[in-house]
């Protein structure tokens, strides 16, 4: 049993807090020593996901055990990912978790993107349709209520340039403006782009609409001599590349055969 000073064994004795109740509170406070000292240790190896999202509530100071709140929230959410994800309203109904508990959880979450944007926009190395653009979009992008569409500026070397949100809504080829896009590259400089939206349905297959935008754009790029790296669609736990699926060569190979039809009917 854990050690009681005597101040505390005063209130105690004269019935102003039940010694279970005293108990209760050191018991807390040595399980958050306890994962606090695991976690300086070892980081977040070993953790389970209730006890990642207990770290970030007890963070939060305020009053009360959070350990039923951080299963609630897994519980509810399935993922620690799910919990950042999580809307506040959805987050307000769990008990013991107010706004301040739900500062630092959005909290943490605006970091990892805020980190990944920044690890994004200063790699020096080539990034093409590297891991770095799948973790920043997949982080950024992937939570939002509505459809957004972004382009990756690069350099010749594929080195990152800009990040620029271009169009909310949803996305169709009358809301897409090539214009708009290459307005942007110009004014980065830009030798290439990949092209990124989301799905807020979490499905990523690529809808028709989806890839009528991107035959748009890579024609559009040819006549710019821009390279269209990629466009990733992103959703849920996934994402889909259309380099992967090798629709931008395809779609490259058309720009190529539709500006030739035109220097010889020209």
């Amino acid at each position: 049993m854990s050690t009681v000073s005597a101040g505390e064994s005063y209130i105690v004795k004269y019935g102003f807090v039940g010694s279970k109740q005293l108990e209760a509170k050191y018991d807390r406070k040595g399980h958050w020593e306890r994962l606090r000292k695991r976690f300086a240790q070892d980081g977040l190896a070993g953790f389970h996901d209730y006890e990642v999202v207990e770290l970030l509530l007890t963070l939060a100071g305020g009053t009360g055990d959070c350990k039923p709140a951080a299963k609630e929230a897994i519980k509810r959410f399935k993922s620690v990912r799910g919990v950042l994800d999580a809307p506040e309203e959805g987050l307000l109904e769990i008990a013991n978790v107010g706004p301040r508990r739900i500062l630092v959880i959005k909290l943490v979450r605006a970091l990892a993107e805020r980190y990944y944007g920044e690890r994004l926009e200063e790699q020096k190395t080539v990034l093409g349709n590297s891991q770095a653009v799948i973790d920043y979009l997949s982080i950024s992008m992937r939570a939002l209520d509505r459809e957004c569409f972004r382009a990756v500026y690069l350099d010749a070397q594929n080195g990152p340039l800009a990040v620029e949100t271009l169009f909310e809504g949803t996305l169709t080829s009358s809301a897409v403006y090539p214009r708009e896009v290459f307005k942007k590259a110009l004014k980065h400089n830009a030798a290439a782009v990949i092209f990124a939206h989301n799905h807020p349905s979490g499905c990523v297959e690529p809808s028709d609409n989806d890839r009528q935008i991107t035959r748009d754009l890579v024609l559009a790029a040819s006549f710019m001599e821009i390279r269209v790296l990629d466009h990733i669609v992103v959703g849920g736990n996934s994402y889909f590349s259309f380099a992967d699926h090798g629709l931008i060569r395809e779609y490259g190979k058309e720009a190529l055969d539709f500006q030739e039809s035109r220097r010889r009917s020209g």
